[in-house]
């Protein structure tokens, strides 16, 4: 059988923590070589699980002016899908070129968030307009989760199927019988922003000051929350920038309770992970992740109070937070990239002879 040729318009570099981009090069190493050619762009030392891949084309590109021979590719080259396809000028001329030149390739894009950008303000106008004329022009949509996928139909009209983010679960493995941590110790992981609220941890550090709260990643909230921990002196907390994937791995076998209170996502792979380390999760309930089974292997909260009321539960209740945290990894097994991955093979096959049915003009 004749390899299906796909492009995948994102970085195969192994240093970007991009997590869409981490999640592409989750899905294009575990694609059999012998079923598939992938090509996708780097600019630098690439994942080594990319690089040793069979039938796996890397294509160089400069560290500046990327527009023109990402276009080129996209015109040029000899892929029959283009997978993944992020907002960026070079998608945006290509988006307005296939039409005129029958282009009939497919498209492939994915949505990993809320629908209603105009709804979180740290996303500007100008990047909405790109998003609306490049992904959303795909001929083909996959939404990450039920909630993103409803999102996408209230906001905009479009319909996409889902394919959840993965985990892989042979690298984020619990950690069940390390010593007890002599004080415990609460987590939150992701990018300090507003939307992602960070500042909960703060507010939780100083209700609950016999348990220590690590907040691992970088963002614009950044600089206030440390000024928030000197001011108030909240000695329990303590922040430990971007990690890569081996130095948050330890991180969360290391905590006992992973606090998540973001306001506006799509399905979080930080959740995943977490759960996949054994850790009980509490997360918002208002995008309904299906990754944190509410009662079983964690608890989705209503508002910053339960938050609060669920993280005692958990602090004052050691085999409580095992039970959740036994049941989280077990849920996580379904979330493996293995099988992620293997679902997106099948809809390469699928979509690989198919004519472009939302063709963009």
């Amino acid at each position: 059988m004749t390899p299906i040729r796909i492009l995948v318009d994102s970085f195969a570099d192994a240093g970007f923590l991009n997590a869409q981009m981490g999640n592409a090069r989750e899905i294009v190493c575990r694609l059999d070589s012998k079923e598939f050619d992938v090509s996708m762009f780097a600019l630098g030392t690439p994942d080594p699980r990319i690089a040793w891949r069979r039938n796996t084309r890397l294509i160089q590109l400069p560290h500046r002016r990327q527009t023109v021979p990402i276009l080129r590719e996209f015109l040029r080259g000899t892929h029959q899908i283009l997978f993944y396809l992020k907002p960026s000028p070079a998608s945006r001329w290509y988006l307005s070129l296939r039409g005129k030149w029958r282009d009939r390739r497919t498209v492939i894009g994915t949505m990993e968030s809320q629908a209603d950008f105009k709804n979180e303000p740290t996303i500007s106008p100008e990047a909405i307009r790109l998003w609306e004329h490049t992904v959303l022009r795909c001929d083909y949509l996959f939404s990450n989760s039920a909630s993103v996928q409803k999102s996408l139909e209230r906001e905009y009209g479009v319909h996409s199927q889902i394919i959840p983010t993965g985990v892989d679960t042979k690298f984020f493995t619990p950690a069940w019988e390390r010593a007890e941590n002599p004080r415990l110790r609460v987590l939150f992981a992701g990018s300090l922003r507003p939307f992602k609220q960070p500042h909960i941890l703060l507010d939780a550090a100083a209700r609950f000051p016999d348990a220590d709260f690590v907040i691992a990643g970088e963002g614009p909230a950044g600089p206030d929350l440390m000024k928030r921990v000197e001011r108030e002196a909240l000695r329990n907390v303590r922040f430990c920038g971007t990690l890569n994937a081996e130095q948050l791995r330890a991180e969360y076998r290391t905590a006992d309770i992973f606090l998540f209170p973001s306001a506006w996502e799509g399905s979080p792979k930080v959740i995943l992970e977490a759960a996949a380390c054994g850790l009980p999760v509490i997360a918002r309930n208002n995008y309904a992740p299906e990754t944190v089974l509410h009662g079983v292997t964690g608890y989705q909260a209503a508002s910053d109070d339960e938050i609060f009321s669920f993280l005692r539960r958990l602090l004052e209740n050691p085999e409580h937070r095992r039970d959740l945290g036994r049941h989280g990894r077990q849920h996580s097994q379904k979330y493996d990239w293995d099988l992620i991955a293997g679902r997106w093979a099948e809809i390469f096959m699928e979509l690989a002879n198919a004519p472009a049915t939302r063709q963009a003009c």
